[in-house]
């Protein structure tokens, strides 16, 4: 069973998350505060975090921090900050996505089941993955169709082939691809994500698989 830890300083939402997730036979333990969360995830050892940004004690994002300095559990970040500065600063710390408030269940639970997706995965699995028509062969570099990319199309796509339903930040595409004197280069991504969705996409226009969350990241949507 599938365990969760909930962080969150609303009563009313962890009442709510708990019952949802319970009802959909998660394994379920929440925490009010960071600290909390902390030691709870130490002791409990989640397969998932969803995590709330404000918090009483510690920001969320110290919270996230804390988690990513000893394990690579996925964490959601679930928070009424809209703001997308605040979204980026979650993503870069380590966070694998993030729900503003208010939100639906079902978006919740679909964004849950993707991480999770993504987490049990195995490299075998991984090598081979349907992108729309194409189908795309990590291992050996090839695509179906004769499509051919150039080294920097395919850096960019493994990164979001290799983690599907999650939304990849701005900043970690650039520093893994170009390095970190290019962070701010987010005109190099428009331009070979343009490429990247001629060549894959059914419809470079309105694309279905490889999709921008403005001025955030990308994710691959399979």
């Amino acid at each position: 069973m599938t365990r969760i830890l909930v962080v969150d300083d609303e009563p009313q939402i962890l009442r709510a998350l708990r019952i949802n997730l319970v009802a959909r036979h998660y394994d379920v333990a929440v925490a009010h505060d960071g600290g909390s969360a902390l030691r709870e995830a130490a002791d409990w050892h989640p397969d998932l975090v969803i995590l709330d940004l404000g918090l009483p004690d510690l920001d969320g994002v110290d919270v996230i921090h804390g988690l990513r300095g000893w394990t690579t559990v996925p964490i959601i970040v679930l928070s009424g900050r809209a703001g997308n500065q605040d979204k980026v600063d979650a993503l870069d710390a380590g966070a694998d996505d993030y729900v503003t408030k208010p939100f639906g269940i079902d978006e919740l639970l679909a964004r849950i089941r993707a991480v999770t997706r993504r987490t049990t995965l195995h490299e075998s699995e991984l090598a081979r993955v349907k992108v729309g028509e194409h189908l795309v062969d990590l291992t050996s570099k090839t695509i179906s169709g004769e499509v051919r990319l150039t080294p920097t199309e395919w850096h960019i796509l493994e990164l979001l082939l290799r983690n599907p339903g999650k939304l990849v930040s701005q900043r970690q595409i650039l520093t893994e691809v170009w390095g970190v004197k290019y962070v701010k280069e987010t005109h190099y991504l428009r331009q070979y994500m343009a490429q990247l969705r001629r060549k894959l996409e059914p419809d470079a226009a309105h694309p279905a698989h490889l999709i921008t969350e403005p001025g955030m990241g990308y994710r691959f949507q399979p």
